[in-house]
């Protein structure tokens, strides 16, 4: 029952560290220069 009950907590908190890491990840990815929007083309 123990370690039954230690395997869920494990994995639930795996998949909240998943999450965890893909969101900051996301959020400290800077987008290279050729993938920022220029003015040069901007429509009058």
């Amino acid at each position: 029952m123990l370690a039954r009950r230690f395997t869920i907590v494990c994995l639930l908190m795996s998949l909240f560290g998943m999450f965890f890491a893909i969101l900051v990840a996301e959020a400290g990815h800077s987008t290279p220069s050729w993938e920022r929007p220029t003015a040069s083309f901007s429509a009058r």
